[in-house]
């Protein structure tokens, strides 16, 4: 895996955010997705957007935070250097600059600022998909080395599907993620489900698009499995929700960026009982990539 190093690819020094704020970064993420409704306003961004954000976190990712603001500005978001109260670790954020700014829709990145990039976890429908944005935070909080991309709105916002950022091209949150993937980044995408006769299972793990499994992907089932839960294996069974139509999972196949799409239960990434082992063994899985 060729890991996000920060450092320009000019060769210039890395530069850092200046905006810095000292904050508690769970409330800072779950206060913002409380206000996520089915029935909000939402705006996309147009494709000069898209290809202006892409540059301004390539460059991020890259090292150079001064020229990421500079990209970044004219679209409504800023780039803030955070430091959190409860661990001392430090972020670099993109987010909207502005309440009233389209930008608000178009979610958000928290970006390891004390180590190089070894993962990503993705949170496509916070709120839809319950709980999902929780276990996104305490997996970024309790795990060095990664980050969060994180939707900007209910999955169920705006007009014919074009929130529901894990089936859309066109979105922030998908070009955020590929540029992710162009440097080999792994990507942990967290999805909910209710229980069904159909769906029997705490826990549904694939590869997205792709139909074969990864040595992390087996680790992950046996872990899961280990501790009594459910779990279907997207590429030795048929599973539902496996994902298959996934366009950040196709991306990644694409560009043979490492991918895991996770269903999870309502006990396993709530406050049900198997809760914490589920958030256990993917902290195992993120702690396997760091070590890549």
């Amino acid at each position: 895996m060729a890991a996000c190093d920060p450092t320009s690819p000019d060769g210039a020094e890395p530069t850092a955010p200046r905006a810095r704020e000292l904050v508690d970064l769970r409330s800072r993420i779950l206060d913002y997705t409380a206000g996520f409704e089915a029935d909000a306003a939402y705006t996309p961004p147009g494709g000069d957007e898209r290809e202006r954000l892409a540059q301004g976190v390539g460059r991020l990712l890259d090292g150079d935070a001064a020229a990421a603001q500079r990209l970044l500005a004219p679209l409504g978001l800023g780039v803030t250097r955070l430091t959190d109260t409860d661990s001392g670790r430090r972020y670099d954020e993109i987010a909207a600059t502005r309440s009233d700014a389209d930008a608000v829709d178009w979610g958000r990145l928290y970006l390891t600022a004390d180590s190089a990039l070894r993962w990503n976890v993705q949170v496509p429908h916070p709120v839809s998909d319950r709980a999902t944005e929780e276990l996104g935070v305490r997996l970024l909080e309790e795990n060095p080395s990664g980050a969060l991309v994180l939707a900007g709105a209910h999955r169920r916002a705006g007009d014919a599907g074009e929130a529901d950022v894990a089936h859309s091209e066109d979105s922030a949150f998908h070009t955020v993620v590929e540029e992710l993937q162009k440097r080999g980044v792994p990507g942990l995408q967290l999805h909910g489900f209710t229980q069904t006769s159909d769906r029997p299972y705490e826990a549904i793990v694939s590869g997205g698009a792709a139909q074969t499994a990864s040595d992390e992907a087996s680790a992950l089932a046996d872990r899961l499995e280990s501790q009594g839960l459910r779990v279907c294996r997207g590429w030795s069974a048929r599973c539902p929700l496996e994902g298959t139509r996934n366009v950040q999972g196709r991306s990644a196949e694409r560009r043979h960026a490492p991918f895991l799409h996770v269903e999870l239960s309502p006990d396993a990434r709530d406050d049900g009982p198997d809760a914490h082992e589920t958030a256990e063994a993917l902290a195992d899985l993120l702690r396997t990539w760091s070590q890549r």
